[in-house]
C-alpha cells in the first residue's frame, strides 16, 4: 500500500480511495447502546408528503440547493459537490486520552446534522472522521497512568464511540487511526521533502512555512503574527518560528516507528493530510472541525497538502463555534469542562443534542443548567405530544393524500415543511427549524385536547399527516427516538435524579396534596405543588386525576434579586 500511495503523492492523479469494507473491524464503531435509528443508505424524508401533500412542482431540485458558510471565503456559498450526487467529507476527530466533553459533542453533532441533511437531499456521502492516537498529550497521560499510549488511546476511542452512540450520531464511513497509517504519513513527508518544502534537523522534519506564499490564507494570519512561543514551540533549530514538525525523532519512553530519518513518530498536523488523501483524495468537498482548529491545525493541513500536491483543493472549510462557560471556551486545558458522561448522567442524551442544536452551529453557545433544563422540557413536550397522537391513532393503518387531509392542516404542514427546507438550506439554521415545529405540535394538541379539535372532520387523517411530517424532521435532525413512551420514561427518570427523588416520593406528595384539597387545605396544597416545582416536578390536574411531568425548576426560572 505504501508504494501505491507514494506514487499517488508524486503524480497527484485522481485515485480510488481505500475500500472501507477492507478495513479492520477496529476502525468501525460498535453496536449502539442507546439504539438510535440508523440511516445506512442515503434517504430522503418527506417522500410521501412531497407527492401527496404539495401542489406539484420540482420539490427535489428546490431542496437540493444548500448554502454553507465557507471559512476560506468568509461568506456563505452555494454547495456544489465535485462529483454530482456524491460528497466527500473529512472531520477532524478527537485526540483520545480522556473522556470527551460537550465541546466535542457540539462538533460531532454539528457535522452529524450536516451528514443527515446531505443524505436527505439524496447525496451519497463518504464521511471520514479520524482518531488521533499518537500525540504528546496521550503520551503524558499514559505515563501518568502507567499504561501503553496506544492501548490507552484505543480505550478512549471506544469511550468516545459510546458517547456518539448516545447522542445518535450516525456512523462515519470510516474512522482511521494515526497508528494504522504510519506508511501513508511517511510517504507524504517524503514528497514534501522532495518538493523542497521541508528540512531535516537532528532526526526531526520541519515544514518551512516561508516556502509557501499562500500560508495563512485560511486563518488570515500573517507570518509575522506567529511570534515564537505563541501557539508554536520555541526551538532555535527552526528556520522560522512558525515552522512546524512533520516528524519527531524518538525520545525515551515514547512510541516510535522506523522511517528514512530514523526512529520517530508523526507530528500532529501531518496525520489529517495523509488520511484525508488516502480515503478521499487531494480534492474533496468538505473539511470540518471546531473553530479552534482554523489555526494552526487546518492552516498547516492546507500547507502540507499543497506542498505535496499542487492540485490539492478542498471546496468548503466549515467550522463550528465554541461551547463556553462564563464566556470562556470550554476546554480540558482550562479545566472548565463537563464531560458528555457527566451531562447525560443527569440529562437525557437527546436533551443534550437539542441543547446543542438550539443555537446556530457557528455561534458560541453558553453552557448553563437553565438551557439544559429548557432543552429537556422541550423534548419532553415534543415526545409527549407525539405519544398522545400515537395513542389516539392506535393501530389504525391510515393513509392520506391532499384530498383526505383538511385544507387548514395542509396549510400548517406545507408552511412547516417550507420553513424546514428554507432554514436548513441556509447554512443549517437548526434553531429556526426547531422553532417552526411549534405550530404543527400546537395543532396536534388542539386536535387531541380541545372540544373543537375533537369534532373536526377527518381528524385522524390530520393527526397522521402531522405526526408523519414531524417524525421525518426529527429523523433528519437526529432526535427521533425508537419509542415515544420509552423516551418519556427516561426523561422522567432523569428529572427525578436531578430532583433527588424517587417516583414513589412524588406519588406520595401527590396523594398528600389530593387529600389537602379534599379537606380544603389550599395553602398546604399550594405548598406541596410549589415544593415539587422548585426541584423541577410540575403537577398537572385533570378530571382523570393528577399526573406529573419534568419542568424547569422554579429556582432557575425566577430572576435573582439582590437586597
Amino acid at each position: 500500500m505504501a508504494s501505491s500511495v507514494l506514487n499517488l503523492f508524486k503524480s497527484c492523479r485522481p485515485f480510488t480511495p481505500i475500500r472501507f469494507s477492507s478495513l479492520p473491524k477496529s476502525q468501525f464503531r460498535s453496536q449502539f447502546l442507546f439504539k438510535p435509528e440508523k440511516l445506512t443508505q442515503p434517504r430522503r424524508c418527506f417522500t410521501a408528503l412531497s407527492s401527496s401533500l404539495t401542489d406539484g412542482g420540482d420539490s427535489v431540485s428546490g431542496e437540493k440547493e444548500l448554502w454553507l458558510h465557507n471559512t476560506m471565503s468568509r461568506k456563505k456559498e452555494l454547495f456544489k459537490p465535485k462529483v454530482e450526487g456524491k460528497v466527500g467529507m473529512y472531520v477532524c476527530g478527537v485526540t483520545a486520552y480522556d473522556l470527551s466533553h460537550i465541546g466535542h459533542a457540539r462538533v460531532y453533532v454539528t457535522f452529524d446534522v450536516l451528514l443527515r441533511y446531505l443524505k436527505h437531499l439524496g447525496y451519497e456521502v463518504s464521511y471520514v472522521r479520524n482518531f488521533t492516537d499518537v500525540d504528546d498529550k496521550i503520551i503524558a497521560r499514559a505515563n501518568e497512568l502507567g499504561e501503553d499510549p496506544i492501548s490507552l488511546s484505543r480505550r478512549f476511542c471506544e469511550e468516545f464511540n459510546r458517547d456518539m452512540e448516545q447522542l445518535q450520531c450516525l456512523d462515519p464511513s470510516v474512522q482511521p487511526r494515526v497508528s494504522d497509517h504510519i506508511p501513508q504519513i511517511i510517504d507524504l513527508i517524503k514528497q514534501i521533502l522532495d518538493n523542497g518544502y521541508a528540512y531535516k534537523v537532528d532526526g526531526d522534519i520541519y515544514f518551512s512555512v516561508d516556502k509557501l506564499p499562500t500560508y495563512g490564507k485560511l486563518s488570515g494570519r500573517k507570518l509575522e503574527d506567529n511570534r515564537a512561543g505563541e501557539r508554536v514551540a520555541v526551538d532555535t533549530r527552526k528556520k522560522h518560528p512558525a515552522d512546524f514538525a512533520l516528524w519527531k525523532a524518538a525520545k525515551e519512553g515514547e512510541p516510535f516507528w522506523e522511517s528514512p530519518w530514523g526512529r520517530g513518530r508523526p507530528g500532529w498536523h501531518i496525520e489529517c493530510s495523509a488520511m484525508s488523501a488516502a480515503y478521499l483524495g487531494y480534492s474533496f468537498d468538505i473539511h470540518g472541525g471546531g473553530m479552534d482548529l482554523v489555526f494552526p491545525h487546518h492552516e498547516n493541513e492546507i500547507a502540507q497538502s499543497c506542498a505535496a500536491c499542487d492540485s490539492s483543493n478542498i471546496s468548503y472549510w466549515i467550522h463550528n463555534g465554541f461551547v463556553t462557560v462564563d464566556s470562556e471556551k470550554m476546554s480540558k486545558s482550562l479545566g472548565n469542562f463537563f464531560t458528555i458522561r457527566q451531562v447525560i448522567d443527569l440529562y437525557h442524551p437527546l436533551a443534550l443534542r437539542l441543547f446543542l442544536m438550539g443555537t446556530h452551529y457557528r455561534s458560541p453557545i453558553n453552557y448553563s443548567d437553565f438551557l439544559l433544563e429548557s432543552a429537556s422540557e422541550r423534548v419532553f413536550y415534543i415526545y409527549q405530544t407525539l405519544h398522545d397522537c400515537e395513542s389516539v391513532l392506535g393501530e389504525k393503518a391510515l393513509t392520506f393524500d391532499s384530498d383526505s387531509v383538511p385544507s387548514d392542516t395542509l396549510t400548517t404542514i406545507n408552511a412547516f415543511r417550507s420553513e424546514f427546507i428554507a432554514s436548513m438550506s441556509d447554512d443549517l439554521l437548526t434553531p429556526v427549524t426547531l422553532a417552526a415545529m411549534s405550530e404543527p405540535l400546537k395543532t396536534i394538541n388542539d386536535l387531541i385536547h380541545t372540544r373543537k379539535g375533537k369534532k373536526q372532520a377527518r381528524r385522524e387523517e390530520s393527526l397522521k399527516a402531522l405526526e408523519t411530517t414531524i417524525r421525518d424532521v426529527l429523523t433528519i435532525l437526529g432526535i427521533m427516538p425508537t419509542s415515544y413512551s420509552e423516551v418519556l420514561d427516561q426523561l422522567k427518570e432523569k428529572a427525578l435524579k436531578r430532583a433527588g427523588l424517587k417516583e414513589e416520593d412524588v406519588l406520595q406528595r401527590v396523594q398528600e396534596r389530593t387529600d389537602a384539597r379534599k379537606n380544603k387545605e389550599y395553602e398546604r396544597s399550594d405548598a406541596i405543588r410549589k415544593d415539587l416545582a422548585s426541584v423541577g416536578i410540575a403537577l398537572m390536574d385533570s378530571p382523570e386525576g393528577t399526573t406529573w411531568r419534568p419542568a424547569i425548576p422554579l429556582a432557575l426560572q425566577e430572576p435573582v434579586t439582590t437586597p
